[in-house]
Parts: C-alpha cells; sequence; structure tokens
C-alpha cells in the first residue's frame, strides 16, 4: 500500500509543468485535519479514529518527515491528497508541512480527481486552528493496541 501511494504521489509529481493545468482543476474550499495518509489508509494503527488528532501526532511526523504522502482528511470523511501547500512543493519532509501536521485547517484550492483519489493544491490557508482533535484522551499517547505484546 505505501509503494502504490509513493507511486502515484510520484507520478503526478513528476508530469511536466502544465500537465495538471491541462486537467483543470476545480476551485473548492475545504476544512479538515492535514493526516499521515500511510496509517490512515493502511491500518497499521488501527482504526481512522486512533490515527488522528493528538494520540497520533508524533506518528504523523515522522511519515510525513520520511516522505509520506500527507494528507486533509475533510470533516465530511472525504481524504484529500495534498500535492502543494501554499506553493510548497516540498509537501513531504519540508518544515511547512510539519508545522501544520494534524491541525484543522480551512484553506482554499484546487482539486483535482483521477482514478478514484482526490488531489489537493492548497493555495491558501484561510484559517488554522491548530491541534484540537485530542484524541489522546480516547487513545492515550500510542493507543494501546498498537505497543507489541512481549514474546513469552
Amino acid at each position: 500500500m505505501r509503494a502504490l501511494i509513493t507511486g502515484l504521489m510520484l507520478a503526478v509529481l513528476a508530469l511536466p509543468a502544465g500537465a495538471l493545468a491541462a486537467t483543470q482543476g476545480e476551485r473548492v474550499k475545504i476544512k479538515g485535519e492535514i493526516i499521515d495518509t500511510w496509517c490512515y489508509f493502511s491500518g497499521v494503527m488501527g482504526g481512522p479514529d486512533s490515527v488522528v488528532g493528538s494520540a497520533h501526532h508524533t506518528c504523523a511526523l515522522w511519515c510525513a518527515a520520511g516522505g509520506i504522502p500527507v494528507g486533509v482528511l475533510a470533516e465530511d470523511g472525504t481524504v484529500y491528497m495534498v500535492l502543494k501547500y501554499e506553493g510548497d512543493d516540498h509537501v513531504t519532509g519540508g518544515d511547512t508541512i510539519l508545522e501544520v501536521q494534524s491541525d484543522l485547517i480551512s484553506a482554499d484550492g484546487l482539486l483535482y480527481q483521477r482514478d478514484g483519489i482526490n488531489y489537493l493544491v492548497v493555495e491558501k490557508v484561510t484559517a488554522n486552528d491548530g491541534l484540537v482533535n485530542l484524541s489522546h484522551e480516547d487513545y492515550d499517547v500510542i493507543p494501546p493496541f498498537a505497543i507489541p505484546k512481549p514474546k513469552q
């Protein structure tokens, strides 16, 4: 799954300049949390509830720093893969995205859809409410099901 997501992102980013413009993105306003797409889609750390917010923040930082594509989980449950974030081409591994990982944002941008995947170019963040999803109250800092059981 990780290879598929990374491959899709690399393929889109490798397109010649103007290739995305040829498909004409749809202007959208999105409100949602910046997420780690690997843990969200793979289920490796549990269900969708446990891989968002403060319980997953540190892991989300590691994944973004390591090159895992980031996304926006909108309030309606739709996930958007982020291609650019306010002009920053280094969406993964860049300082800009690490500063907003797990934050609840409102943004204006362009939506591109291809093969059932939503791609988002975040042109302007209109609001950043910070990390407001205090999921650690439900899941602790590390969800208990993510801690390996000792071998006996």
